[in-house]
């Protein structure tokens, strides 16, 4: 089950369960659109993945799988991006279509 973390790992910026701004890597690991798109060039600082956006969990409970029986973590990971670790990795796989990576 996806933890839904709280806030963009680069920027901070919150990223609430409703957020259509939330995009993940197969890792879980959370940015905001704007990092990804124009720092991130959808390549993950971390695994070198592509990034989707991140599902919302249902608020409504018609089933057991709701927010209020699933909460959301509250746990932040802040870790803003180290540009000069980072080139390897882009560089590696930001003219790779994500699926061929």
């Amino acid at each position: 089950m996806l933890e839904m973390r709280p806030v963009c790992e680069n920027c901070r910026k919150s990223l609430p369960n409703e957020s259509d701004e939330a995009m993940i890597c197969t890792y879980e690991c959370t940015f905001c659109q704007d990092c990804v798109e124009n720092v991130l060039d959808n390549v993950c600082p971390n695994c070198g993945g592509g990034f989707s956006k991140r599902p919302t969990r249902p608020k409504t409970c018609v089933t057991p799988n709701c927010v209020e029986n699933h909460p959301v973590t509250t746990k932040e990971v802040f870790k803003p991006i180290d540009m000069e670790k980072f080139k390897k990795i882009y560089d590696a796989f930001v003219d790779l279509d994500p699926r061929k990576r």
